[in-house]
């Protein structure tokens, strides 16, 4: 009863009516998407367009853009939710399903609520425990949850209504997205494709929490499973795809027309990845890497189209989707736009899921085109059959889940892309194993030349950059290249400008039309997330959350630049100097030797590094480089024993912070190995550390030149015909171990 009063006080006090200005409901949705000047739906109206009709910041002014308020939060996890505002208050989620609301004007905290969400099942997560946002209708806040529910929350008090579980607990679903609410049912579906999971949508009545429907995006056991997924596509799949679950699960996107009363999901990657396991004799495998339309009435199948038929290599459709209506050939179509994994930019009729075209906007290695049906046309070899496949865009895709907006005043869609490689493989020995990844593709590479040089190559072979992509003409007008790749979200707004934050740990706004850079803010923290912005009493404010992190950093092993440790909310407007904190993280060495291993030979080496690939590395990164958010083993674990180590691998001592035990997956001997593989890359570490003087400047001089000229040899640059003699030099000055600065956490 006290904290209720003291937020109607404290609503009193600065303007905000606790008592609704408008019932956020259906018609409030479908009016807010033209006029309204606040942000009350993930992409901000049922189009997902995340376009703002606000123009108070635009061009002449953003230059004057200061840091109003911020909040930190309490760990250091990838934040990737997009703030939602009503009624002056501001709602969003951090890691582990945690969810907040604010005085959308002073930031000060209102509530805060804590679904309590066990540690242990972080083991399940292929990205982390993060969380991409909340929904909103009438009185409520809705989350989906890391381990599976779905909860209600009193939007003025934060106290739980109802809560639901959505999952098979035996089975290794997560959720991450953010639900959708249509008509008076709450959306969401989960993630967990490469644990093995069946993929599905469900929908929940927003009162009592109770389930409406669930469609299923691949077909169960026919021998066993009625469902109408199952009896509509089972015939586009071969052997016994159900006992490896099929995958196709809905972990983000959606979208919803009103007129047309249909309700958009995107479906995700098959399960593993690797089509020649799941599904021996081929076959199209609906619905993975579909957009599809369903009756959001009873969920109810309308149509579907297939962005990557018999998908195997992760080319998920589960990126965001778009409605608008664009002149196409001549006349007005109303059409549904996604840039998913594979490259190519699709339009479609939103009505009937014609398909009308689609291009590539980044760089595509797997496909020449789609022909005139909607198919595409593939390269031989792509499958990686018989031999291994250097492949366009890689696993991450040319976009991920990183919001992409629509500008209907210029007729521009800006996509943060990723520019990335990556081998694909057959796996001599692939074995399903529970609880952990099973994606049945081999990634493990020998390093070229030397650990530290992947490093180095790493990060300028995968790059990131802002298109602005012209759907009429499916051609790009302009390009902004980033630093790093895992860039942000983005958002436009009637001001001409386009939002985003990088990971470079810049928020950054551009010119709509030319996409010149107007304003720039060092937030010492990388960005994934999208901005969202708002108005209250006549100023418009823009807010963002703040911390890098999620499936590519973790897996990958990109080294965190120095900056901030905890995520921050981060919300701007005009004129306002508020001051950032200090970095608290910053350039560390290994100034211990790390304990010594006993010697393995060649061949066990490399069975342990095959292990810690497939159990290790998609938290604690390639080559035992982290990513940031989890310990870096090389500097961590290389201090202790082998005893030390088998309790928190094997005895999972720490599964109470996430760190379950994998003694169901290895024995001792296997954990003697990981441990020795990981020293090994921590000697390594320890003395490019303490390599002092000229000569290791320039050997990392020279790696970083050679790492240069393979970008620019894959680019296609004239200056990739540089005399081969150089070449040569530059591979055996980097054969030698050099200085490389080592950014990791305190």
């Amino acid at each position: 009863m006290y904290r209720i009063a003291y937020l109607f006080l404290t609503a009193l006090c600065f303007g905000l009516s606790p008592i609704y200005a408008e019932t956020l409901n259906h018609q409030t949705l479908i009016k807010s998407a033209k006029q309204s000047p606040q942000w009350l739906t993930h992409g901000r109206d049922y189009s997902e367009t995340r376009f703002s009709p606000l123009a108070q910041i635009n061009t002449s002014n953003v230059s004057t853009l200061g840091l109003d308020w911020s909040y930190e939060f309490d760990d250091n996890r990838a934040l990737e939710a997009t703030p939602l505002i009503a009624d002056g208050v501001l709602y969003t989620s951090s890691s582990w399903s945690k969810v907040y609301a604010f005085n959308a004007k002073t930031g000060e905290l209102l509530w805060k609520y804590d679904p309590e969400v066990k540690k242990a099942w972080l083991a399940r997560a292929c990205c982390g425990p993060i969380n991409r946002g909340v929904a909103l209708w009438e009185d409520k806040v809705f989350v989906g949850t890391l381990d599976g529910y779905l909860v209600a929350i009193d939007r003025t008090t934060g106290e739980e209504v109802w809560r639901t579980l959505t999952i098979d607990p035996t089975k290794d679903y997560t959720i991450t997205g953010a639900p959708r609410v249509v008509k008076g049912k709450v959306i969401i579906g989960n993630g967990g494709a490469e644990y093995g999971v069946r993929g599905y949508v469900s929908a929940f009545d927003v009162n009592t929490g109770e389930q409406l429907w669930r469609f299923y995006t691949v077909p169960g056991n026919p021998a066993t499973d009625n469902d109408a997924t199952t009896q509509r596509a089972a015939n586009t799949w071969t052997g016994e795809w159900w006992k490896l679950g099929g995958g196709g699960t809905v972990w983000d996107s959606m979208a919803f027309d009103p007129e047309l009363n249909l309700l958009y999901i995107g479906v995700g990657n098959g399960s593993p990845w690797n089509q020649a396991l799941r599904s021996p004799e081929g076959g199209d495998n609906l619905y993975l890497s579909s957009i599809v339309a369903l009756n959001p009435d009873n969920g109810d199948y309308v149509w579907h189209y297939q962005t990557t038929p018999g998908e195997s290599w992760d080319y998920t459709a589960t990126q965001q989707m778009i409605l608008s209506r664009i002149q196409w050939q001549g006349e007005d179509r109303d059409v549904i736009m996604q840039a998913p994994k594979n490259g190519f930019f699709f339009i479609l009729d939103r009505k009937t899921g014609e398909f009308l075209s689609a291009e590539p906007y980044t760089d595509v290695l797997w496909s020449e085109g789609y022909d005139a049906n909607g198919r595409p046309v593939e390269v031989d070899g792509a499958r990686y059959l018989n031999k291994p496949f250097l492949q366009s865009p890689s696993a991450i895709g040319g976009h991920n889940w990183h919001s992409m907006s629509y500008n209907p005043s210029t007729g521009l869609v800006y996509i943060p892309v990723i520019k990335s490689v990556m081998e694909y493989k057959q796996p001599e020995n692939f074995k399903a194993d529970q609880h952990v990844q099973n994606i049945g593709v081999d990634l493990e590479a020998a390093p070229l030349i030397s650990a530290e040089f992947m490093q180095l190559l790493k990060e300028k072979v995968t790059r990131g950059e802002l298109l602005a992509w012209n759907p009429k003409t499916q051609t790009a007008a302009w390009r902004v290249q980033h630093k790093r790749t895992w860039n942000g979200g983005t958002l436009s707004t009637a001001g001409n400008l386009v939002f985003q934050g990088t990971a470079d740990q810049q928020f950054m706004a551009f010119d709509a039309q030319t996409g010149e850079t107007l304003w720039s803010f060092n937030t010492l923290l990388g960005i994934v997330a999208a901005p969202s912005t708002y108005e209250i009493e006549g100023e418009q404010y823009v807010a963002i959350m703040a911390k890098w992190g999620g499936g590519y950093p973790l897996a990958v092993g990109l080294e965190p630049m120095p900056g901030l440790n905890n995520g921050r909310l981060f919300v701007f407007k005009l004129g306002s100097t508020q001051a950032m904190p200090a970095a608290d993280i910053g350039n560390l060495h290994m100034a211990k030797a790390p304990l010594k291993a006993e010697r393995l030979s060649a061949e066990s080496l490399s069975q342990a590094k095959s292990q810690y690939m497939q159990y290790c590395s998609g938290c604690h990164g390639l080559d035992v480089v982290s990513g940031g958010g989890v310990p870096d083993l090389r500097y961590k674990a290389s201090q202790y024993p082998f005893d030390t180590f088998k309790l928190f691998v094997l005895d999972g001592i720490l599964k109470d912070r996430g760190m379950v035990s994998f003694q169901h997956v290895l024995t001792e001997q296997d954990a003697k190995g990981i441990y020795a593989y990981i020293l090994q890359e921590a000697e390594r570490a320890y003395a490019s550390d303490n390599d002092v003087g000229l000569v290791p400047k320039l050997r990392y001089w020279a790696l970083d030149g050679l790492a240069s000229y393979i970008v620019l040899a894959m680019d296609g640059s004239p200056l990739a015909a540089l005399p081969g003699v150089l070449l040569i030099g530059l591979i055996v000055f980097g054969l030698v171990s050099f200085k490389r600065k080592k950014r990791i956490k305190n």
